[in-house]
């Protein structure tokens, strides 16, 4: 750990402001270190997540019973995941970036270096409470800055689990977790931060960009929506069937790109909806058992989740939806079924809400530009996931659906690729994350062009704009 050049407080629960004043002291200093200090702080925070793999299952299983191996996949895979990706490129993010010379500018030399932002705020989301937390930070600590982290009060488990990562790992006067509720994130949102990465639902989003207008602060905002999935009557309906159900299915349907509704050419809406069925038997009830008794399905966060998704199931029923597959609910488990929906109305809740949780439903569309007419009716979603084999139609849904991503005969995924950038549109997001996007969130690329001394190609066209001058300055513009 490096030396400390304030005396920072240790505890979280120190005042917020004192805790960004420690920082902000320390962000010079952090400027100045070598990318090589930057990297020793991942190794180190990979090395104790690496350690802590047992206390992090058992924190997410204790907050909302997340499957251990769901938990290896989605929360500590991806992080080290991220961090080799960083610590592998780092070096060469790090570096200035040569750029060419315009004819007009001959004699200079351009280079564009990067520099941190400061003092960042990351506030985290509940439904991946630690991944969502650890893959901001390490793009941050890549970037050179100081950090506070507010994690969710809905995973207070995995709250305190973060707040003790820093405490072994970080300098609090580097990095440090502050623990609390919407009065400690509305402190935090005062202070002139220099960056704000938010994760979470496109209100609290606007909230987060209100509050960092004030203070002019950056912004990556990893919102949410309603991610179609347009399966045409070409697709592989069993593979579509299985990677549906996948990324419907994980973490029991609580992620922001979690397929949200299923338009399926009607033809093939039957034979869908079976492979589905089949799909969720083999997933969630192997031995025929009740997915009740699954160890491989999570449960909803907390009562209010669970009540409001009850409701959304039971407004769709009265609106005249069908449950083709599942249905049942143990408000005391906080557990709800996979369930399929076929024949929802457009005004229901089901289809103007973003679902966040395991509800399903399925709408049937005749030809390509109905299916583009009904997701483009909505927000921008932050993804999209198209399954056919004609490469026409992919061709035409790609570029007539915009979206924050996509995959095409897969789900989810591309979340999990270091190399593409991931984040939103419109309404679902505004900036990228990961790798040398996430990198660059956390950076300011300062441009630099440097002269000779006492030489510039632009000396002939300085005042006073005599008739040789403008000439001049005529052949400039017409030529250069």
């Amino acid at each position: 750990m490096s030396d400390t050049l304030v005396s920072a407080p240790s505890s979280t629960q120190a005042p917020v402001a004192e805790l960004f004043r420690h920082q902000q002291g320390r962000a010079e200093a952090l400027r100045q270190q070598p990318v090589e200090s930057r990297a020793a702080r991942l190794r180190k925070l990979s090395a104790w997540i690496a350690d802590n793999r047992a206390a992090i299952q058992q924190a997410l299983y204790a907050d909302f019973r997340k499957p251990t191996a769901e938990t290896d996949v989605t929360e500590i895979w991806s992080s080290q995941t991220e961090l080799k990706h960083t610590l592998r490129h780092l070096k060469q993010w790090a570096a200035p970036r040569k750029v060419g010379t315009p004819l007009a500018l001959v004699g200079t030399r351009g280079w564009v270096q990067v520099e941190p932002k400061g003092v960042c705020l990351i506030i985290a989301p509940w439904n991946y409470p630690f991944y969502l937390a650890i893959d901001p930070l390490i793009s941050a600590l890549a970037a050179g800055n100081c950090v506070i982290i507010k994690p969710s009060e809905m995973t207070p488990t995995v709250a305190g689990l973060l707040s003790r990562m820093c405490q072994e790992v970080f300098d609090p006067a580097e990095v440090t977790v502050v623990e609390g509720d919407k009065e400690v994130a509305t402190q935090l949102l005062a202070l002139p931060f220099d960056h704000i990465f938010f994760t979470g639902s496109p209100q609290v989003g606007k909230v987060v960009m209100r509050a960092a207008a004030e203070h002019l602060t950056s912004v990556t905002l990893e919102l949410g929506g309603k991610s179609p999935v347009v399966v045409d009557d070409s697709a592989d309906l069993r593979d579509a069937a299985e990677k549906i159900v996948w990324g419907k299915g994980i973490n029991a349907g609580q992620t922001c790109v979690a397929p949200d509704y299923v338009l399926v050419q009607e033809q093939v809406r039957d034979q869908l909806v079976e492979e589905i069925r089949q799909v969720i038997g083999r997933f969630y009830a192997p031995g025929g058992q009740p997915v009740a008794d699954s160890t491989s399905f999570a449960r909803i966060v907390n009562d209010g989740h669970f009540a409001r998704l009850a409701g959304l199931l039971a407004e769709a029923r009265e609106k005249g939806a069908t449950v083709a597959v599942g249905g049942a609910t143990d408000a005391e488990a906080r557990f709800l079924e996979p369930t399929v929906l076929v024949d929802v109305p457009l005004e229901s809740r089901l289809m103007q809400e973003e679902i966040f949780g395991p509800l399903l439903p399925i709408r049937t569309f005749r030809t390509l530009m109905q299916a583009v007419d009904e997701v483009n009716s909505r927000p921008r979603p932050l993804a999209l996931y198209v399954f056919t084999q004609s490469q026409e139609n992919q061709q035409y849904l790609l570029q007539h659906i915009p979206a924050g991503g996509a995959c095409v005969n897969e789900t989810i995924l591309h979340l999990g690729h270091p190399d593409l950038p991931f984040g939103g549109f419109g309404n679902s997001g505004l900036g990228r994350a990961h790798g040398h996007a996430g990198f660059l969130a956390f950076s300011n690329e300062k441009s630099v062009l440097k002269q000779r001394v006492g030489r510039t190609a632009l000396k002939p066209i300085y005042p006073p704009y005599t008739p040789q001058v403008k000439k001049m300055i005529n052949w400039l513009v017409k030529w250069l």
